[in-house]
């Protein structure tokens, strides 16, 4: 964790840095920012706004229409990029529901009716474990039927729809938030839970049906 931390401060440090030095080339040094408006291509108004929404809502969908049918076509065939492609089509509903648990972060929900750890958050926990638990009722289908079709969607639902509702960015820069203000505690048990919780259920949902069925 402390690399990870360190990696954040750097991060942002760098990032900022690199910012500024791009708008100052844009602005002051470069020709094309001299005869450029710039300004002019901010959205900086609800029309631009609804404009961009638009025209990125309409990409978007174009793309994840082309991937599933390149998913479709790949794995019927079991082609070359069959779990890329099927992964592109189901990570949507994983940023979707990753989204919707996001809510549930600092609003001060807790667990419980006495709303107990409020500071917890919830959302990105939820996330992580549910994704560990997902991957291990996976990984047990996998290995009670062993097909190569069925391998190839189960690889595609992980890279994609888990590998978007999982999120080690999220958890680490909440980490290391609470680790700057002094809350080590907090920070501590939050760590802790979220390894305890996913490396618990995950082992019980694929131990037990391996144990009881002897794949």
């Amino acid at each position: 964790m402390f690399i990870v931390n360190e990696s954040i401060t750097v991060g942002a440090e760098t990032g900022e840095r690199l910012r500024g030095w791009i708008l100052k080339c844009i602005i002051e040094k470069s020709s094309i920012g001299s005869k450029c408006g710039w300004e002019d291509w901010r959205v900086d108004t609800r029309t631009k706004h609804y404009a961009l929404l638009g025209v990125m809502v309409i990409l978007m969908s174009l793309i994840w229409i082309l991937s599933i049918v390149l998913a479709i076509v790949k794995v019927h065939s079991l082609g070359h990029g069959a779990v890329l492609w099927l992964g592109c089509s189901v990570a949507p509903p994983g940023v979707w529901l990753r989204w919707y648990l996001a809510r549930l972060n600092g609003g001060g929900i807790g667990i419980g009716k006495r709303r107990h750890l409020k500071w917890l958050p919830v959302g990105t926990l939820a996330a992580n474990v549910l994704a560990a638990a997902i991957m291990a009722a996976l990984a047990v289908t996998a290995k009670a039927e062993n097909t190569r079709r069925l391998t190839t969607v189960l690889n595609g639902i992980q890279l994609g729809f888990l590998g978007c509702l999982s999120t080690v960015s999220t958890f680490a820069a909440e980490v290391y938030t609470m680790r700057r203000s002094g809350q080590i505690a907090r920070a501590f048990v939050y760590a802790a839970a979220t390894f305890v919780l996913s490396f618990v259920l995950g082992t019980l949902i694929y131990s037990v049906p391996v144990w009881v069925e002897h794949y």
